[in-house]
């Protein structure tokens, strides 16, 4: 059976796809993944957050003159955090080199000049393809669902416009009108649109007094609103789409394909089971 699909303008052997996660943290893990059958991989994402946060923090540690007491042995910042990206483009350069598979960069930032100045410092690095995480809290009670997708649909246009390689657009399902939105983002230039975004979970401690972050492992079960998202916009945009959340078997990427996927990203089921979860989910698919 040819199993061979196209995901934004990459021929692929098959649609099962590493995505964004530590999985590809470690280069030697990337290997494995590649000799298991993966088609592609999605680093982990760059954000731009973090960068600005790690600056300020350094900046604010050079200023205060770490060790400045009377035995201090040196006036210099202690050297604890990084000072920009530098770390994660020469990731996606070693990567590149370690593996013959199409590797795509994941970005997400805050500002609209971070989204373009570091999408094309990824371009450079060497990646195939850049993968936008779009999201946007829309907490400010002033600022219109209007308003926020005008600024979406700036950002993906200014991005398309800085880039060569194909742009994946990575999507909530959090829109009043979804499909409207999605396609106004494939008008605007998007080659493909990953569907959905998982978000964090938020709980509170509250002996700690502190926010507690987690991201649990998906499941099946979860495959059902990126299956209705894909679904709703298969043959209506010209961008490819994938499936990304709940996919953990061969009948799941059977299905995502059914609706029109041309890709899946699998991510919980690898890091529960393995690398060679590729070879038992493309097994399972032919059998079917």
């Amino acid at each position: 059976m040819n199993l061979g699909t196209t995901y934004l303008g990459i021929p692929l052997p098959h649609p099962l796809i590493v995505g964004s996660s530590p999985l590809t943290d470690d280069v030697d893990n990337v290997r494995e993944l590649e000799d298991e059958g993966a088609a592609a991989l999605v680093l982990r994402s760059l954000y731009e957050e973090d960068i600005t946060g790690e600056q300020l923090a350094a900046f604010f540690s050079a200023e205060s003159h770490s060790d400045s007491f009377a035995e201090a042995s040196s006036y210099a910042p202690d050297p604890e955090s990084s000072l920009g990206p530098e770390e994660y483009l020469e990731h996606v350069r070693r990567v590149k080199a370690a593996v013959g598979i199409p590797v795509m960069a994941s970005l997400n930032c805050v500002t609209s000049g971070g989204w373009t100045l570091y999408a094309q410092m990824l371009e450079q690095a060497g990646a195939d393809a850049l993968e936008l995480n779009l999201y946007h809290a829309a907490s400010d009670p002033t600022t219109s669902g209007a308003e926020v997708e005008r600024e979406m649909i700036d950002i993906v246009s200014e991005v398309k416009g800085r880039l060569r390689i194909p742009l994946a657009v990575k999507l909530t399902p959090f829109f009043t009108a979804f499909a409207h939105f999605a396609n106004r983002v494939d008008a605007d230039g998007a080659d493909g649109l990953v569907l959905f975004m998982r978000l964090h979970r938020v709980d509170i401690d509250v002996l700690e007094l502190e926010v507690i972050r987690s991201l649990a492992l998906s499941d099946s079960s979860q495959l059902q609103l990126p299956l209705r998202g894909t679904a709703a916009l298969a043959g209506r945009v010209k961008a490819s789409l994938a499936v990304s959340g709940g996919v953990h078997t061969g009948l799941d990427v059977i299905k995502a394909t059914m609706v029109g996927a041309h890709a899946t990203q699998l991510v919980s089921t690898l890091l529960m089971n393995g690398a060679s979860r590729f070879a038992s989910s493309a097994g399972r698919w032919r059998r079917g």
